[in-house]
């Protein structure tokens, strides 16, 4: 295996969890109902024949409907015909975006906590991340620490908004000055926004490149796996200016050729005729599973630090036996019988050992299960 390449702890403790018969909190799989639109839909277009390939840059049907989606909840106004590419998830719009704008040798700003799929595709590329630290429980930004991190080298910033898996939800006053340094130092941003709906407590999510100054060096990365429970179905987008996106569209017709063209058009029809009540409804179902998880994390002894934004929460496991995060993770698969990631995960040292994953976008009866797990956990 080459020394840039390295299996994702989070797919090592799914298969941990399969093995001890657990119930698996750590992959955020989100086996939730997918809307019953988007599924019949999916089973039209197969039966009307829209199984072949599409364009490098994804069905019209899709991006017109990912258009109007932007334009209604982040107030972007994106051109569907040559500023959207449909990507095969978030990560496929990271690796096309990576690969075309990033060489060996580049620097990109990482905050950690990170999420491991940036780290790992960057240092695939060559590409040397340079870390930020949020510092838990709050994950505030420092403005001075980013100034501070941006080198010669620094070709781009990646924020995940809101974060995996802090649940960090940036704040409109954080991007304006992160911002700011993106324009003096000429840098793209690259914005990770798949879980844009899974904001709570009155939070509010800022797309960055809604802000003055910041869209045209704005790399906007989404999917609908999340919002819509479809992980596998492999449906994101990015959103660049035309020059870029046609870039991102050449890398990804000969990296995966395109998304998976019936449940593109599925994914349109969901777009166009779900209604706002439903984007509302899982911020509110989300915040209820978090709370449901925290409480039993609290009465475990593994105080969570309680997310804004995602569906993830971060605990402190530094009571269960080992030295490294890693053994803390499988002492409470071996415990309890449920999985969750390590901190080393998303953190290179510090809390990479005291804080672990869960994650609770789950069936009701999984998570409920888990959670009397946990309730009940001896030691």
């Amino acid at each position: 295996m080459s020394a840039r390449a390295r299996t994702s702890p989070i797919r090592s403790m799914t298969i941990a969890c399969a093995e001890a018969g657990g119930i698996n909190l750590a992959q955020g799989v989100c086996d939730t109902p997918v809307p019953e639109v988007v599924r019949r839909a999916a089973q039209d277009a197969i039966e009307q024949g829209c199984n072949t390939y599409t364009r490098a840059d994804g069905l019209p049907e899709l991006r017109r409907a990912l258009a109007a989606k932007m334009r209604r909840d982040d107030g972007l106004d994106y051109d569907p015909d040559g500023e959207i590419v449909v990507t095969s998830g978030a990560t496929g719009a990271f690796y096309v975006a990576a690969q075309a704008l990033l060489a060996p040798g580049d620097e990109v700003v990482l905050f950690e906590p990170y999420y491991g799929y940036h780290r790992n595709t960057l240092e695939a590329h060559g590409v040397r991340p340079v870390y930020v630290t949020l510092a838990a429980p709050d994950f505030a930004f420092d403005p001075a620490a980013l100034a501070a991190a941006v080198g010669p080298r620094t070709r781009a910033l990646v924020v995940n908004t809101p974060g995996n898996p802090s649940g960090k939800v940036w704040t409109r006053a954080e991007l304006e000055a992160l911002g700011e340094i993106a324009r003096e130092r000429d840098l793209y941003v690259f914005t990770d926004e798949v879980y844009e709906h899974f904001v709570f407590d009155g939070a509010v999510h800022v797309s960055p490149a809604s802000l003055p100054g910041l869209r045209e060096r704005t790399i906007t990365m989404n999917a609908l796996s999340k919002t819509f429970a479809i992980t596998g179905w492999r449906i994101g987008w990015v959103a660049a200016p035309a020059a870029l996106a046609e870039q991102f569209a050449h890398w990804h017709d000969l990296v995966y050729v395109c998304a998976p063209a019936p449940f593109q058009l599925a994914c349109a029809r969901g777009l166009e005729k779900l209604d706002p009540e439903y984007y509302a409804a899982i911020g509110a179902e989300y915040r209820r599973k978090r709370d449901q998880l925290c409480a039993a994390l609290a009465a475990a002894g593994l105080p969570p630090t309680v997310p804004q934004g995602s569906y993830f929460a971060l605990a402190d496991v530094s009571r269960l036996p080992g030295a490294t995060g890693d053994a803390r993770a499988m002492a409470l698969l071996e415990r309890a019988g449920v999985a969750s990631v390590p901190g080393t995960a998303f953190w290179r040292d510090g809390e990479a050992h005291r804080l672990a994953r869960f994650c609770f976008g789950k069936t009701e009866a999984d998570l409920a299960e888990a959670c009397r797990r946990l309730r009940n956990m001896q030691g």
